[in-house]
């Protein structure tokens, strides 16, 4: 008892210390270098980095570090300013981030709960690093379930001619708080004003396997065009319908054996699992996004 207690101090101990930066920036000599210098002459010790450039000749690059540092809720301040004359010395766009400070989720369902379930099941068995703040759905239908997680359930019911009001409601119950918005096959499309609020901050599971059978019914279409593979999409949402950053894809086989209820059932499993990596990715810090792409480092 008394080895396991050591070890659970250990462990916070160590989340404690540990920060994420990621980095995109120009490409060009001398970044890693610069960054990995300054850590070292911060007292910090790297343990783990990623990197990816574009194109060395005139591309973008990408990193990802995450690093120990003792005492780092005192000293972190000081390091994030001294880090800016690097950070403007190769036009860097950069974040810091404390990985004991976990991300606060409100995720937003409709009727179907397969994805909520599977978001549920993951936080509740710790491998989700989040705190789930709350739930937001436009149905009461999953609110008993939600409930006995001790997740505070919010109903918000919308229509064509109450959205506006819709939503902001659900702005109001967010509050200032919440880093990370998930759709979990909330069948209401969010409007620009909505979307602004939270910029990259908002992760939608679309049905099918982007660009194809954008829209509504994508299995339908996928059965009237005789497909043989099918899929699912994480992707950031924005002003544009299902055209946002992509986060994760995954497929899976069918056959013209396969029905349109038969397509259903088998993407129901791709889209659990698929918006569950996309979420953990984001919450552990994994994602850049660089126009309409997404660089994510897994």
């Amino acid at each position: 008892m008394e080895v396991h207690v050591k070890q659970n101090q250990s462990v916070r101990e160590q989340q404690d210390n540990r920060a994420r930066m990621l980095i995109s920036c120009p490409d060009g000599p001398g970044i890693v270098s610069a960054v990995s210098r300054f850590l070292f002459e911060h007292g910090a010790n790297i343990v783990q980095s990623d990197q990816y450039t574009m194109d060395p000749d005139g591309g973008m690059f990408f990193m990802r570090i995450e690093f120990d540092l003792p005492e780092l809720a005192v000293n972190l301040t000081g390091v994030k300013q001294d880090f800016e004359e690097i950070a403007g010395r190769f036009q860097m766009k950069w974040v810091i981030n404390e990985v004991s400070r976990k991300k606060k989720l409100a995720i937003f369902v409709s009727k179907e709960d397969h994805c909520l379930v599977e978001l549920l099941w993951h936080w509740q068995a710790g491998d989700l690093d989040a705190d789930i703040a709350m739930v937001i759905s436009n149905h009461n239908d999953m609110r008993t379930y939600v409930e006995s997680f001790g997740i505070p359930f919010h109903h918000i019911p919308v229509t064509a001619d109450t959205k506006q009001e819709a939503e902001r409601r659900q702005l109001e119950v967010i509050g200032s708080d919440i880093d990370l918005i998930v759709l979990a096959r909330y069948m209401q499309i969010i409007s620009p004003t909505f979307i602004e609020h939270y910029r990259n901050r908002i992760i939608n599971i679309h049905h099918s396997f982007l660009p194809a059978f954008v829209g509504g019914k994508p299995y339908a279409q996928a059965y009237n065009r005789g497909v043989k593979i099918i899929g699912a999409t994480a992707h950031y949402v924005t002003e544009e319908l299902d055209g946002g950053p992509i986060i994760e894809q995954d497929v899976q086989r069918v056959s013209h054996r396969d029905n349109v209820n038969e397509l259903k059932r088998i993407g129901r499993t791709i889209e659990r699992v698929v918006l569950a990596r996309a979420v953990q990715w984001h919450t552990e810090d994994r994602i850049l996004v660089h126009q309409n792409k997404t660089v994510v480092f897994n």
